[in-house]
């Protein structure tokens, strides 16, 4: 796990910023089709492999929201771009940051690429749910987490 920012040695998380985290993805066999390049839907998968690295990086883990506050990520909406293939063995670097976030919703964004030559970009829109499936408002404890996106 590589992030961008400072680490507190107490956790391995950083709680100081992190603008965006890279999670290093190698295509396995399996996630190829026919063709021998990666089945669309395998990037989907990856972007949620990189949004749960790039929440523990910024101080709190998925599974903990849930069990510990009630709080689920649903996603609202996805987005994804293929722009070259990857293939079996391939190292996909996926570089996520968020581009929006405030007490009701969080979109992320994702850069895919093998050796320097992007293969995809993506995002997902998530609304944070309560354990009713009822839209809450995400405590500061966690809000205050998240990068503010980059300005316009």
């Amino acid at each position: 796990m590589q992030t961008t920012g400072s680490l507190t040695e107490s956790n391995g998380y950083n709680l100081k910023f992190v603008e965006q985290h890279r999670s290093i993805i190698r295509v396995r066999y399996a996630e190829t089709d026919q063709m021998g390049v990666v089945y669309y839907a395998n990037y989907l998968v990856w972007m949620e492999v990189a949004r749960v690295e790039f929440c523990q990086a910024i101080g709190f883990r998925y599974r903990e929201m849930e069990i510990e506050d009630g709080i689920f990520l649903a996603v609202s909406e996805s987005h994804c771009r293929y722009v070259s293939p990857a293939r079996f063995d391939d190292e996909v670097v996926v570089v996520t940051s968020v581009s929006d976030v405030s007490r009701r919703f969080v979109t992320f964004h994702y850069e895919m690429s093998v050796e320097g030559r992007r293969v995809c970009t993506g995002s997902t829109r998530h609304i944070f749910l309560g354990r009713d499936l009822r839209p809450v408002r995400l405590p500061d404890k966690y809000l205050d987490l998240f990068p503010a996106p980059p300005a316009e």
